[in-house]
């Protein structure tokens, strides 16, 4: 189902769907089904950006290590899912600040645990594909071109998502972020995630330099959009307080001692 670049986006908004109905049937809060929708808006309208609309053919035959190479056709698919779990992560954690920011939330402290949560699994799910992918890919490598690694560019995005999901697991795991960080941290994973989907193939050096090359004002946008989104949401969240860390708890004036009250 994923043969260029252009079929991973219908691809990531197709399974993203299918991820967040699972997430409904557990949650049954109604969030999971109003994300997704715009989750595949978003992705629908990525797609059009990029749809030939020229009368041509784009009914193109698969390439040929594509329809024959069995390594590398499961490692494309698990690396394009990886991507759709870190992006739909982020989109979740997009709720969850501007909810939280704005105060459309109410400070509904049930509502941002279930968000927090979804985020959660969801990176958990992201981390799984994108590592079980990145395997795959180092197995094809060393079936095609006889080595395991090589540190192209495609190569080192795959990494750097693996890193960032497994920096934002432990981070909350062991404490040093919190609910708000967890999902600062999961919106820019979305950044590392455009970098090793589109911004590679812009590099135009490295065996995995395919797909699209006229996209850069469409990723530069995304990035500048979602790192200024992360600054309005760090610099509001310390505006209100509660950025800033536990308050020295006042001294209780000391009492006067016994037998020398003034009466």
């Amino acid at each position: 189902p994923v043969g260029n670049l252009f079929d991973t986006i219908p691809f990531i908004v197709a399974t993203g769907g299918f991820v967040v109905i699972i997430i409904e049937l557990l949650t049954r809060k109604g969030l999971a089904s109003g994300i997704g929708a715009v989750f595949g808006i978003f992705g629908v309208f990525l797609a059009l950006r990029y749809e030939a609309g020229t009368g041509q053919d784009t009914m193109t035959p698969l390439i040929a290590v594509l329809r024959s190479n069995y390594w590398l056709t499961t490692h494309v698919i698990t690396v394009t899912l990886g991507y759709m779990g870190a992006l739909l992560a982020a989109a979740i954690s997009h709720v969850y600040l501007l909810g939280r920011v704005t105060g459309l939330d109410n400070g509904d402290k049930k509502l941002r645990r279930v968000l927090t949560r979804m985020t959660y699994g969801v990176i958990g799910f992201a981390l799984l594909f994108s590592i079980v992918g990145t395997i795959l890919g180092g197995v094809w490598a060393n079936d095609s071109w006889g080595r395991f690694w090589g540190w192209d560019p495609k190569e080192n995005g795959a990494l750097m998502i693996v890193l960032m999901n497994l920096i934002i697991l432990h981070a909350r795991a062991g404490g040093v972020v919190k609910e708000f960080g967890l999902h600062i941290l999961s919106v820019f994973g979305a950044v590392v995630v455009g970098f090793s989907w589109w911004g590679v193939n812009m590099l135009g050096v490295g065996l995995h330099s395919y797909g699209f090359t006229d996209g850069a004002r469409t990723l530069y946008l995304f990035y500048g959009v979602e790192l200024i989104f992360i600054a309005v949401a760090l610099a509001a969240h310390k505006l209100s307080g509660k950025g800033q860390g536990p308050q020295a708890t006042p001294k209780k004036p000391a009492e006067p001692p016994k037998g020398l009250e003034v009466s």
